[in-house]
């Protein structure tokens, strides 16, 4: 696994040993990062179910101010650690493994792109969708990584799903916050 672009581009990361853990694939993290582009540099992230951290530290080595990483699991936490003093990123980043509700409930940040991946089929994302808009800034976009056969709501707090990307049997759902005219 290698970050795709940036400063850091063509850095090798270090992945989680066994089956706890589904990186997520170059593709769908290329397709993410096209989406968000133009939004990433000096924005507030929020890498949720983060995993080896590789879509956060993208997101740095693409320009984005801050990172807030979290997964429950301490190897994962252990493993985005070292990936982020490998490429250098550490004085930006915050790094917790705190179960996700937990973290969402108690959080004072604010963020300007939050990330959501977690575990497939476990009706998670319905649950932290809400959570996590209530984090977001006026700019605020979220997009959740799941399986095509997973159903979303159109629109959460005063956040609507603007698009839906496929990637095989992967989505990304793209929400941004309501227009008022």
């Amino acid at each position: 696994m290698r970050v795709i672009s940036g400063s850091a581009r063509g850095r090798k990361l270090k992945t989680l040993e066994g089956m706890d853990t589904r990186p997520t694939t170059d593709r769908v993290k290329e397709g993410f990062f096209n989406i968000v582009q133009f939004d990433v540099p000096a924005s507030r992230f929020l890498d949720l179910f983060s995993g080896s951290g590789q879509i956060g530290i993208e997101a740095l080595s693409r320009g984005a101010d801050y990172v807030w990483f979290n997964d429950q699991s301490k190897n994962a936490r252990q493993i985005i650690s070292e990936n982020l003093n490998h490429v250098g990123f550490l004085k930006n980043a915050k790094v917790t493994s705190l179960d996700y509700k937990a973290l969402l409930s108690n959080c004072k940040e604010t963020f300007d792109i939050a990330y959501l991946d977690p575990p497939y089929n476990m009706g998670i994302l319905n649950e932290a969708l809400p959570l996590t808009a209530k984090l977001m800034s006026d700019r605020g976009i979220i997009v959740c990584e799941h399986l095509l056969s997973d159903t979303l709501p159109e629109k959460i707090e005063d956040f609507v799903l603007k698009k839906r990307y496929k990637y095989g049997k992967i989505h990304l759902s793209l929400y941004k916050k309501e227009e008022v005219i």
